[in-house]
C-alpha cells in the first residue's frame, strides 16, 4: 500500500547534466535539479528544496538506470556533500564533465569545444587535502549536500582521501574541535583542529617535478597528487617560454607557475593577495619578483608589456578589469588555469571582446567523484588563434 508520503515524490524523466553535479527533469512545468540521477533515467524524487523558479530533489529511487550506472563504493555517497558521482562509471563521469564544460563555454563564451576531459588516476585515495566537520556528539564527518549536518565517516573513512589516519585517530584528534583538516605532504601528514596544529609542522614540503615548495599546511595547494604536474606541462606546452621573455604568474600561490617559467629563463614577476603564500614564494623562486595584494588593487603594479601571461584565478574567475589590464600588456599568449568552467567562460568571453581568443582549452578530471573540472585554456591575439 503506497503511504501518502511515497505518493507525493514524483517519477521524474531525467534530461540532462547540469552544472554543480545535478541531473535536470521536470515537474509538470517547473524544473527541478536532482542529484543522485544520471541522464536517461527514469526516478522517484524527493523534492528537498522549492523556490519560485525551480526545485531540488534527490534520487530515492531507480525505476530506468541509465547505462553506465554503478553501485556508489561509499555507503554514504547518498548523505555526504563530498561527491556528486559515485553512481557513475569513470567514463561516464568525464563523459558528465564534458557536457558540462561544452554547455558552459557555448552559452556564455559562443564557443564550440569539441574536447573531452582527461583522465588522470587516481579515482581514489586522491585528495591530499581533506576539511573534516565535528558534530555536537564529537563525531567526525563532512557536511550533507547544501547543508551544515554533519554526516560521520563510515568505519572505512573517506575513500576519495589519501591514504592517512583513520576514523578512530581522527577523533580521538578531534576532541573539543569543530574541525580538522588533514593535510598529506611530501614531508608527512599534518592535522589541524580549528586551525592549531596538533600533529605534524606549520609549514609543510611539496614536489613537482624534482622542485620543493614550501607551503602553509592550511595554505593553497592543488589536492589532486598529480595536478600539479599536470596543469604545469599544459601551461609550459600551450605557452612554449623562451629564455628571455618577460612573465606575469597572476593569482601565483607561493610559486609554482613562477619557477618553471624562471627555471626556463623568464623574467617573472608574481602576484597573490596571501601574503604568507608570497613568503613562501619568494623562498621558493629566488630568481622571481613577487608582490603581495589584491589582484584588483595591483593592477598598477603590473608592467607595461608582458610576452607571456599565467592566470590562475580562484573559482570566481578574474573578472573584466583584470583581463582587460592583461589585454592591455599585448602578451603572445595567457594560460588560464581554471577551476571553475562557468568563470572560465565568463571571462573567455570578456577576452574575446578584446581580441583574445582560445588557442586550445584542455580539461582534465583532477577532481573525481565530484563534479569538479579543471581547464587550461591557452588564449593568444585573434589573429594567431585556432580555437580546438
Amino acid at each position: 500500500m503506497t503511504t501518502p508520503f511515497e505518493a507525493s515524490r514524483p517519477i521524474v524523466s531525467l534530461l540532462r547534466v547540469a552544472h554543480g553535479g545535478t541531473v535536470v527533469g521536470r515537474v509538470g512545468e517547473k524544473v527541478v535539479f536532482v542529484t543522485g540521477g544520471l541522464p536517461g533515467e527514469v526516478v522517484s524524487v524527493e523534492i528537498t528544496q522549492e523556490t519560485r523558479k525551480f526545485d531540488r530533489g534527490r534520487v530515492v529511487e531507480v525505476l530506468e538506470p541509465a547505462p553506465g550506472r554503478v553501485v556508489p563504493p561509499c555507503p554514504i555517497a547518498d548523505q555526504c556533500g563530498g561527491c556528486d558521482w559515485q553512481h557513475a562509471s569513470p567514463a561516464v563521469q568525464r563523459d558528465l564533465k564534458t557536457a558540462v564544460v561544452a554547455e558552459q563555454l557555448s552559452r556564455l563564451a559562443g564557443i564550440t569545444w569539441e574536447g573531452h576531459v582527461q583522465e588522470v588516476a587516481p579515482m581514489l585515495g586522491w585528495r591530499s587535502r581533506v576539511r573534516y566537520a565535528v558534530d555536537e556528539e564529537g563525531r567526525v564527518g563532512l557536511r550533507a549536500r547544501r547543508s551544515n549536518t554533519v554526516v560521520p565517516l563510515p568505519a572505512q573513512g573517506c575513500i576519495v582521501a589519501a591514504p592517512g589516519p583513520d576514523v578512530a585517530d581522527l577523533t580521538d584528534l578531534s576532541r573539543g574541535a569543530s574541525e580538522l583538516q588533514v593535510v598529506l605532504a611530501e614531508d608527512g601528514t599534518t592535522i589541524l583542529a580549528d586551525d592549531r596544529v596538533v600533529r605534524g609542522t606549520k609549514v609543510v614540503q611539496q614536489r613537482v617535478a624534482g622542485k620543493q615548495f614550501e607551503v602553509d599546511a592550511d595554505g593553497f595547494w592543488q589536492v589532486h597528487p598529480r595536478a600539479a604536474e599536470v596543469l604545469t606541462a599544459a601551461v609550459l606546452q600551450g605557452l612554449d617560454p623562451q629564455p628571455g621573455e618577460s612573465a606575469l604568474d597572476l593569482y601565483c600561490g607561493v610559486g609554482l607557475f613562477a619557477s618553471v617559467l624562471d627555471g626556463l629563463g623568464c623574467d617573472v614577476l608574481g602576484i597573490e593577495g596571501s601574503r604568507s603564500a608570497i613568503a613562501h614564494a619568494r623562498r621558493n623562486v629566488p630568481g622571481a619578483r613577487f608582490i603581495a595584494g589584491s589582484m584588483e588593487v595591483q593592477l598598477h603594479s603590473l608592467p607595461r608589456r608582458a610576452d607571456l601571461v599565467v592566470l590562475d584565478p580562484p573559482r570566481k574567475g578574474a573578472g573584466t578589469k583584470v583581463v582587460e589590464r592583461i589585454v592591455a600588456l599585448e602578451p603572445r599568449g595567457v594560460a588560464y588555469v581554471a577551476c571553475d568552467p562557468s568563470a572560465l567562460a565568463r571571462d573567455l568571453a570578456t577576452f574575446s571582446t578584446a581580441g583574445y581568443a582560445p588557442h586550445s582549452i584542455d580539461a582534465f578530471d583532477l577532481f573525481p567523484m565530484t563534479h569538479h573540472v579543471e581547464c587550461v585554456a591557452i588564449l593568444r591575439p585573434m589573429k594567431d588563434s585556432v580555437p580546438s
